[in-house]
């Protein structure tokens, strides 16, 4: 994970100070490229303590295109409770829990158009089905058109406002190479402190979930970074993390039973040999 600490060096050294809409100021820069080899091992920050259960909780619920909050607290996860209660959204909740049309709800069931009358009514679209099956097309034939479309968005102008929240991690794209699987993602917003040690380890995994099902070993995640910038009430907490040493990385294991992305649960998915540093507390900004 020396490729993280590198951007946080880079980003207290050469970062521009600007306020924004939490009213803590941050350090950032625009446009940073990190990627990790999985074959080095499962990309899970070492010099401070990944919440892993909660990541891949969070992934899980994703994966099964729910919007309720609910079904993330039965795992432990409570990620998202100030969202769904926060008071500009409560009155758009279509029910206790409700979260609109988040994530995992644009990946699974994207709203087509009516197109004759143009409205919603057209049916849906499962992304991360159609993904999943154009990735088995374009492992067989690299020639197909589809092997350049391999998409998958959280981003919808239109129901933005549906949203409790607007994904920062809003598009990926996947790429086959003979026996292998890559995956860029890219995130508008990047806190390097707190969210995007989280975030690389949720792309990483889902990369090898879909790796599993497809037949393919995964191999880079590529993480672009949009404005990626450190709180400034999180200097000391980088500080400090910039003075450890990573350690050698984890192992990533998945049931290898599980050919089906629905069928994965929280006991197929586990971290082998993980070492890490103390956690180090920081306040988050919303």
């Amino acid at each position: 994970m020396q490729q993280y600490l590198n951007g946080l060096k880079f980003i207290l050294e050469n970062g521009v100070d600007k306020p924004n809409r939490t009213g803590v100021d941050t350090r950032g820069v625009f446009g940073l490229q990190m990627r990790y080899n999985l074959g080095d091992g499962f990309p899970a920050v070492t010099t401070k303590k990944l919440a892993f259960n909660t990541m891949k909780a969070e992934l899980l619920w994703f994966i099964s295109g729910s919007s309720d909050v609910r079904e993330l607290q039965k795992n432990g996860c409570h990620i998202w409770d100030a969202n769904a209660e926060a008071d500009y959204w409560k009155p758009k909740a279509r029910f206790e829990g409700d979260l609109g049309r988040v994530y995992g709800v644009q990946w699974r069931h994207w709203q087509k158009l009516d197109l004759p009358n143009r409205q919603a009514g057209g049916g849906e679209v499962d992304q991360l089905a159609n993904l999943i099956e154009n990735i088995k097309k374009a492992k067989a034939d690299p020639t197909i058109s589809s092997a350049r479309r391999l998409i998958l968005t959280a981003w919808n102008p239109g129901e933005l406002d549906q949203m409790a929240l607007p994904p920062c991690h809003m598009f990926y794209q996947f790429y086959v190479e003979g026996e292998t699987l890559s995956l860029q993602m890219y995130q508008r917003s990047c806190d390097m402190f707190l969210g995007v040690p989280f975030n690389i380890a949720s792309s990483s995994l889902l990369l090898s979930l879909i790796a599993q099902v497809t037949g393919l070993i995964p191999k880079d995640f590529v993480h672009a970074l949009g404005d990626a910038h450190i709180y400034h009430n999180h200097f000391d907490a980088v500080g400090e993390q910039l003075t450890r040493t990573p350690h050698q990385l984890p192992k990533l294991w998945l049931n290898p039973k599980i050919k089906d992305i629905n069928q994965f649960t929280m006991d197929d998915i586990k971290l082998v040999d993980y070492e890490y540093d103390p956690p180090i507390k920081a306040a988050m900004a919303v």
